[in-house]
């Protein structure tokens, strides 16, 4: 068993193709098809079904395909321990983030990286913190820009912006009238929200203390919405109230900036941080890529007194 047939099997794996898996190693597809075999009979065990298409990893293949993640994951923070030591600020970063920060975020950090000097290639890909999570402890990627306090004991957080929060108005709607929305005043059936898998949703939930209810007369949600620009446009043609965060707000064309109302008595703000497994050892890396996020936001928005205000997940 060596390093390269595990990184075979991950291949294989990921793209459930053993063509695509030898094209992304740079090997022939003979080659990598005779490395699996190999490892399979010293094994004893079959690693894949070859039958299905596409190919699936069998249910012993599954468990060992989890345990060789975690092998190669370590056994590539061998180079990365020396890199860090030798203070290397170049390399390959593979980033993740949320949805509901990747359409702001996501063009100003890739702008950077363009007009920028830094040796770091990243590549970022977008998913939900529940999907996230797992990628990050088992080393797919190595950091994430999530909303948080995750509080996973797996996981450090590097707190990077705090965003507060902001009403948006339907024209249509008797809120309009107001300078500040009072939230304890919301009703569920004014409020357009996300879809569930969204961690956002369960901050305004939270935010706005709602609780559906169980029995009687209730329309709820009209719409749920994976879009925050969605949402935006649906309130735009109908009456209600939808919550986004500051970013997006700023982001907003100048007649729809009209909509847009604080909050009454209070100051909400989602906690947005750089979030990498506690096994990360890349630390020189890492603040570099901080620093590329927190160069792509306001100043005013990295105020760590705004902690106080963070609304929880």
């Amino acid at each position: 068993m060596n390093i390269q047939q595990l990184e075979y099997i991950i291949a294989v794996d990921n793209f459930r193709h053993f063509a695509k898996a030898a094209e992304a190693c740079c090997v022939t597809q003979p080659t990598l098809s005779m490395m699996i075999q190999k490892l399979e009979d010293e094994l004893d065990v079959k690693l894949f079904d070859r039958t299905k298409h596409p190919v699936e990893p069998t249910v012993i293949g599954v468990q060992v395909i989890v345990q060789a993640r975690v092998s190669l994951k370590y056994f590539n923070q061998i180079r990365e321990v020396v890199e860090q030591e030798q203070k290397m600020a170049r390399g390959r970063f593979k980033l993740g983030i949320i949805p509901t920060i990747a359409s702001y975020l996501v063009p100003v950090v890739l702008h950077k990286q363009y007009t920028g000097s830094s040796d770091i290639e990243l590549i970022i890909k977008e998913n939900t913190t529940s999907n996230l999570i797992p990628q990050l402890l088992n080393g797919t990627l190595d950091g994430a820009v999530m909303a948080g306090p995750i509080n996973h004991s797996g996981l450090v957080e590097h707190p990077v912006y705090y965003e507060k929060f902001y009403a948006y108005v339907s024209p249509c709607d008797e809120a309009h009238k107001e300078k500040e929305i009072d939230l304890d005043r919301i009703d569920i059936r004014d409020l357009w929200l996300l879809e569930n898998e969204h961690c956002l949703r369960g901050q305004i939930e939270r935010l706005c203390r709602m609780k559906r209810k169980t029995s009687g007369s209730d329309s709820g949600i009209k719409y749920e919405s994976g879009s925050i620009d969605t949402l935006i446009n649906v309130v735009d043609c109908n009456p209600g109230i939808t919550i986004i965060p500051e970013m997006h707000a700023m982001g907003l064309s100048e007649d729809k900036q009209e909509n847009l109302r604080q909050l009454k008595n209070r100051t909400a703000v989602r906690e947005v941080s750089l979030i990498v497994s506690r096994d990360y050892v890349r630390k020189t890396l890492l603040d570099i890529v901080i620093d590329i996020i927190r160069s792509s936001v306001p100043k005013s928005m990295q105020d760590p007194k705004l902690k106080a205000h963070v609304v929880d997940l």
